[in-house]
């Protein structure tokens, strides 16, 4: 990576020297023109003094205007002959153009170029960074339930425990697993997205069955966190989409949800289903702590934590909705997020193709 740095680098300085170089070019051209015009109507000036000296000396006009032709002469006046001047004129302003517009091109491309470096240089930059912060969270992540099970290990392995702490023991274990495998499904579903080697299938999806199998999955963490959860999705919705894709997303919205209500004190999230047209829109809503309207497009960027931490146990990875994006997109749906500010809650509206109703 350093490598590829110090080339973009180079490039970047090579383009802005020739872009120096080709300004500075632009600048002698006008300067050579404005002096070659004034060093020639000097010279026609000398010419003309001539012309009065020989006329002085008695050489006949016609004489002179042959040996002079660029000059007007005349009985009592010698000058610069106006169609010479003219000439002179749109030579000059003829180089200028051609200058400016050969010039200007080339200035405008090396600028482009310099733009997109800069642009691509920014963009890694902050790739970098997001990285750097996601492999910090994930270890994090991973050491939090890697220590809680070693505990619980050592524990177990100490003494002999009562069936009823054993078994308290065993389901710490099971969640910390759960979790850990939440995780690394995230981040295998987030390489598959990214490089496009998920295969979606498209068939009738009943979305109350899986809004309802989710949400029981997380009945128990919510009454923990006193979050509650109401699911109000009419039997007959049903989704044209992949069935795995659709638990993944609910699941995904609904864990950002909880998320986001366990930081105040609990609160509630509430998942409501209808028939919009040809789409069936899903919203799920939270009294959370929201966002700043203007983070909604930072929202479903990969790695991107809006509320780092926030003073909630369950942190993520930063892929969640990156993820439910993605998912989304293939199956031909799209997902948008909406909040009037911190402290104020969000709502997610997710929207999937209805199974087309046979005639």
């Amino acid at each position: 990576m350093k490598r590829t740095r110090v080339f973009q680098m180079t490039v970047l300085l090579l383009v802005i020297v020739s872009a120096v170089t080709v300004g500075y070019w632009l600048f002698d051209q006008h300067v050579r023109g404005v002096e070659k015009t004034t060093a020639l109507v000097r010279l026609y000036d000398q010419q003309s003094a001539a012309a009065r000296t020989l006329l002085a000396a008695g050489v006949p006009v016609e004489q002179v205007r042959t040996l002079l032709p660029d000059l007007y002469v005349g009985a009592d006046q010698v000058a610069l002959a106006p169609q010479r001047r003219a000439a002179l004129l749109d030579e000059q302003q003829r180089r200028l153009r051609q200058y400016s517009w050969e010039g200007g091109f080339f200035l405008f491309a090396l600028c482009a170029c310099i733009g997109v470096i800069f642009a691509a240089l920014r963009a890694e930059t902050r790739v970098l960074n997001e990285q750097e912060q996601f492999l910090a969270l994930v270890s994090h992540q991973f050491k939090t339930p890697l220590a809680s099970l070693q505990l619980s290990l050592e524990t177990m392995g100490l003494r002999q425990l009562p069936p009823e702490h054993a078994r308290a023991l065993m389901d710490r274990m099971l969640a910390d697993l759960t979790r850990m495998a939440t995780m690394v499904g995230q981040i295998l579903d987030s390489s598959r997205l990214s490089h496009g080697r998920m295969e979606l299938k498209h068939e009738p999806v009943l979305l109350d069955a899986t809004v309802h199998r989710v949400v029981s999955q997380y009945l128990e963490r919510a009454q923990t966190d006193h979050i509650s959860i109401e699911a109000h999705v009419a039997p007959q919705l049903q989704v044209l989409s992949d069935p795995i894709a659709v638990d993944a997303v609910v699941r995904n919205v609904l864990e950002n949800a909880l998320a986001a209500v366990a930081p105040v004190g609990g609160g509630k999230v509430t998942l409501t289903a209808r028939a919009v047209g040809s789409e069936i829109e899903l919203a799920v809503r939270d009294s959370g702590i929201g966002f700043r309207p203007s983070d909604h497009e930072q929202l479903f960027r990969k790695f991107s934590r809006l509320n780092a931490g926030a003073g909630s146990r369950y942190y993520g990875t930063g892929l969640g909705l990156f993820i439910v994006q993605r998912l989304m997109q293939l199956s031909g749906g799209r997902v948008s997020a909406s909040s009037e500010g911190l402290g104020r809650g969000a709502e997610f509206l997710l929207h999937w193709p209805s199974v087309p109703v046979p005639p």
